[in-house]
């Protein structure tokens, strides 16, 4: 049975699914977090680095992974699941086209041009898709892959490239991009020699993906610092493995926990990956214990703070609508600064319809403390978006309506079972 035909391995695909909720909610219990989504569509895309078996643990079942497998088995990737492992074997690639109906919506499908370049030398790609929150360009990939020796013709919203062997030199990036990053590691796993990234992106999930090709017989170091080496091999093999938890959405719960003023305890997550949030929100006054495995957030007064995102180890960008609708129930104002994306404050609408006080200026929002949060028919615009307008309707009062939930399960696994499990009165519904 291949992956894609498992029941319920795309849970709650329907595009016209809406959430009911009921708030306020009394949050309790515990969560185990799936693991992250950033770390496992690039090493899906590290799957056809090697002609061998790759067997991968506890792949989370959510939209944008369907899409990264369904672009794997165009390209000819077999893909087998038996209980919590997904078996992916390439021993001979079947197409070099990434198409468009399978990218136009999930960026991370730019991460096979890498692994195509560094295996047969040749690729195909269509410009990505995904969510609607601003500028991401792709010329720190195709810029530096040009550098290793790639010819790069860009034509009818496709990335066409082609290089004999791709040479191993230095590529300092302009911005520690986690993309630009993560393809360039994939793409100098065969070159003669020692390709350094300079200026790298840190984040966990490229230390992952750093781990994971090491497993396949790589050679990476510095590989979650800002300088990265890859001493090029001539074959990657077989190997099993199991990606880190998800620190977006372990961040996420907390925040949820803390707006409702619940005790939750996470587990399957370390502390570390977002050890800044969490001092962040001891700043407002949350009280949160942490352990090698878990994290307990405990009922809290929360006051205001000034947040600014920043690459990894900063504030994720991932994070702040979500800590926005947190802000929004603290006891005086907060300030946040976007500084990754232009255009990531849609979702500031959709909470002023539930009673939010928010001013924009610029790239910096101002919250003032609201006098209570009230249900209203919201509308997701992004991923991250859908989840503060989650948090927000847990802490209003009366039932919100939540449309175009699409976009949160893109990112979240059953995060509606895994709400009702804590208690809270959540309901997804077909709204057609």
């Amino acid at each position: 049975m291949t992956t894609l035909d498992v029941p319920g391995f795309l849970h709650g695909s329907a595009k016209m699914d809406k959430l009911i909720i009921n708030g306020p909610a009394k949050l309790s219990g515990e969560i185990h977090i799936s693991r992250a989504k950033n770390a496992y569509l690039p090493i899906l895309a590290g799957c056809l680095l090697s002609k061998e078996r790759i067997r991968l643990k506890n792949i989370p079942e959510l939209r944008d992974i369907k899409t990264m497998l369904s672009l794997l088995e165009k390209l000819g990737t077999q893909i087998t699941q038996e209980g919590e492992w997904t078996e992916l074997y390439t021993p001979t690639l079947a197409s070099f086209s990434a198409t468009y109906d399978l990218v136009k919506t999930m960026r991370a499908s730019i991460f096979v041009l890498g692994p195509l370049l560094a295996r047969e030398g040749k690729a195909e790609v269509s410009l990505p898709g995904g969510c609607a929150i601003g500028t991401r360009p792709i010329d720190l990939h195709l810029d530096n892959l040009k550098k290793m020796g790639a010819k790069i013709d860009l034509k009818g919203g496709y990335v066409r490239a082609e290089a004999s062997s791709l040479k191993a030199c230095t590529l300092p990036l302009a911005f520690p991009s986690v993309g630009a990053t993560e393809n360039l590691m994939m793409a100098s796993v065969f070159t003669s020699g020692t390709t350094i990234i300079e200026n790298a992106a840190m984040e966990p999930e490229i230390e992952d993906l750093g781990n994971f090709l090491n497993s396949m017989g790589a050679k990476v170091k510095g590989h979650g610092s800002s300088r990265i080496e890859i001493e090029g091999v001539e074959h990657l093999s077989a190997t099993e493995y199991e990606a880190i938890g998800d620190r977006i959405e372990a961040g996420t719960y907390l925040m949820a926990a803390l707006a409702t003023g619940s005790e939750i305890t996470l587990t399957g997550i370390n502390f570390k990956y977002i050890d800044f949030v969490i001092e962040k929100l001891r700043e407002m006054g949350a009280n949160i214990e942490t352990s090698d495995n878990s994290i307990t957030v405990k009922q809290s007064t929360l006051s205001g703070t000034k947040v600014e995102t920043a690459p990894y180890p900063g504030f994720p960008t991932d994070l702040q609508a979500q800590m926005m609708a947190l802000m929004t129930t603290a006891k005086d104002s907060s300030i946040i600064v976007e500084n990754i994306f232009e255009n990531r404050f849609m979702h500031v609408p959709e909470l002023i319809r539930m009673n939010a006080l928010i001013d924009l200026e610029g790239r910096s929002a101002f919250i003032k403390p609201s006098p209570g949060l009230s249900a209203a028919p919201v509308m997701c615009t992004d991923l991250r978006a859908s989840a503060a307008l989650i948090i927000a309707a847990l802490a209003a009062e009366g039932e919100t309506e939540i449309q175009r939930v699409y976009h949160l399960d893109r990112g979240y696994e059953k995060l509606d079972q895994k709400f009702l499990k804590l208690g809270a009165s959540i309901k997804r519904v077909n709204s057609n």
